[in-house]
């Protein structure tokens, strides 16, 4: 009998699994469109490289295990001239070392481009190469191009599958108020920005969110980075729909966070877009952590946590979603890993509520005008009382 009630209880629970991917396939279009996608972890390349690096006499930060504390204090123990050997030996390292100062690896980066979009270019024409290598390899090649267009401040480039950046919009070095936008699917370096639907892109929204603060707080040092440093899902499928991608991507949050604090940044607001917010519900709990000011969870389809006391933050947490968003149609909830549970903008989440009525589907939180943009540069700048 007790095994009968047992091969029940997994009867029901795998017909309730099924219910809930015909319904998610259902509300958003199917998830046919979806591709699964390898996750990038760990250091860039050339980590082996920066190992055996002894030209300095001393050992070298491992990229994979050293606190960023310890990289903050590395490099501020060198020369110019040692940084500068460093950032030409090895850019890819560099630039992506969480805990070296920002100046520091936007030169690295900068060297990184221009390395990989030399790269891309030879394999446009390469006569081993299909037509669809050439068009694949120019695109690229152009991509880098632009991202090395004068003005441009990339604080991570890894060219590693679909490729990965972050920018920042803004000093810095010496910003009192800073954001870091954590966007959701469909980001990588390609989809970094563009003209369609450019504040659904890190770039487009890191953009309108500093514009917002200068004119609100023009007398205040900003600073916005847009951080497109994990794999994201593609299309609505699977990968959407559990948190794999998350749990990666989850750890190089909060590692990046940590560097902004080792490297002196204050506290930011993490704003989080879509799956975004299932990365940052996982980072915020993580004990490499940075100092996080405030979360903000927006279009999000559940952080795969049941309330606020689960994320184990001292941060204020906020959540918004607009009416005509079509994640309000997903199912807040979590079964055999599906699902990313509660609604952040749920009472019983806990989050403080954010008015979003202005804004319009799923990417148009930090379009001009709105008021769910209007509220998010209140929470960067401090002002809460303004937040409605």
């Amino acid at each position: 009998m007790s095994r009968l009630r047992t091969t029940a209880r997994r009867g029901r629970r795998t017909l309730l699994g099924a219910a809930l991917a015909l319904t998610v396939a259902a509300g958003t279009g199917g998830w046919a469109a979806g591709t699964a996608q390898s996750a990038v972890t760990g250091p860039a390349p050339g980590a082996a490289a920066w190992r055996a690096d002894h030209s300095l006499g001393v050992r070298l930060p491992d990229p994979a295990t050293a606190r960023p504390a310890e990289v903050t204090r590395f490099f501020a123990s060198l020369t110019d001239g040692q940084r500068q050997a460093l950032v030409a030996r090895h850019p890819l390292t560099v630039g992506n070392l969480d805990g070296t100062p920002p100046a520091v690896r936007y030169a690295a980066n900068s060297r990184a481009l221009k390395a990989e979009r030399d790269r891309q270019l030879a394999r446009a024409t390469a006569p081993a190469g299909t037509l669809q290598d050439h068009r694949q390899a120019r695109k690229a090649a152009a991509r880098c191009a632009s991202l090395l267009s004068p003005g441009r401040h990339i604080l991570a480039f890894d060219p590693r599958g679909r490729g990965q950046v972050a920018e920042v919009y803004g000093d810095l070095a010496t910003a009192e108020r800073t954001a870091v936008i954590v966007p959701g699917s469909d980001i990588d370096l390609a989809s970094f920005d563009r003209d369609g639907q450019p504040y659904g892109t890190p770039a487009g929204m890191a953009k309108s969110l500093r514009t917002r603060l200068a004119a609100d707080a023009p007398g205040t040092r900003t600073a916005v980075i847009a951080w497109a440093g994990y794999t994201t899902p593609v299309g609505i499928g699977p990968d959407a729909m559990t948190g794999r991608l998350a749990d990666a991507g989850a750890p190089r949050l909060a590692r990046f966070l940590s560097g902004l604090a080792a490297a002196g940044a204050p506290a930011p607001a993490v704003l989080c877009h879509s799956y975004g917010s299932v990365v940052c519900g996982l980072a915020a709990s993580q004990p490499a952590r940075g100092r996080i000011a405030d979360l903000v969870l927006f279009g999000s389809p559940g952080v795969r946590r049941d309330n606020v006391a689960q994320l184990h933050t001292s941060a204020r947490v906020w959540a918004a979603r607009d009416a005509s968003d079509w994640i309000g149609d997903v199912p807040n909830v979590e079964l055999l890993g599906l699902g990313h549970g509660t609604d952040p903008t749920d009472p019983a989440f806990g989050a403080r509520r954010v008015s979003a009525e202005r804004a319009v589907g799923h990417t148009g939180y930090l379009a001009p005008g709105t008021d769910s943009l209007r509220n998010f540069a209140a929470i960067v700048l401090g002002h809460y009382g303004a937040v409605r």
